[in-house]
Order: structure tokens, then sequence, then C-alpha cells
């Protein structure tokens, strides 16, 4: 089985619904590596995009990395 995660501060972080036991091997495959700055002017661009979410700053890991969308 795949899951999909993110890294934060050094440490891979899965959805909350993964609950692989301690020691379980697993093997980490970097998926795609954006510029900071590309994913700047990405952001930037939303800013005049009439079909942007208007919950971009409080989800930004949702729409960023896919995790699951946090409690308002």
């Amino acid at each position: 089985m795949t899951y999909k995660g993110f890294v934060v501060n050094g440490t891979v972080r899965l959805p909350p619904e993964v609950d692989l036991p301690d020691g379980t091997p697993v093997r980490i495959e970097p998926l795609e590596v954006r510029p900071l700055l590309q994913l700047l002017e990405g952001l930037a661009s939303l800013e005049s995009d009439p079909d942007a979410p208007t919950d971009l700053a409080t989800q930004h890991d949702h729409y960023l990395y896919g995790t699951p969308k946090r409690d308002s």
C-alpha cells in the first residue's frame, strides 16, 4: 500500500488515518521538489483568481500538500 505524506522540520508526516506500528520498514521517495520561488509565484497568482479557494490562508497545507482540511 502507498501513502502520501510530507516533511515538516525533517520528520515525515503521514495522514492521521495511517497507523503503522513502530519499527515498520518504509521507503521514502520524493515526489516532486518545487523551488520555493516557483511555489510562491503560484500562490501569488491565486490572489487575482476569482475561482481561488476563500480558505487558502487557513487551509494551505491541504491545498499545497493534500493533507486533510483542519477544523475551522
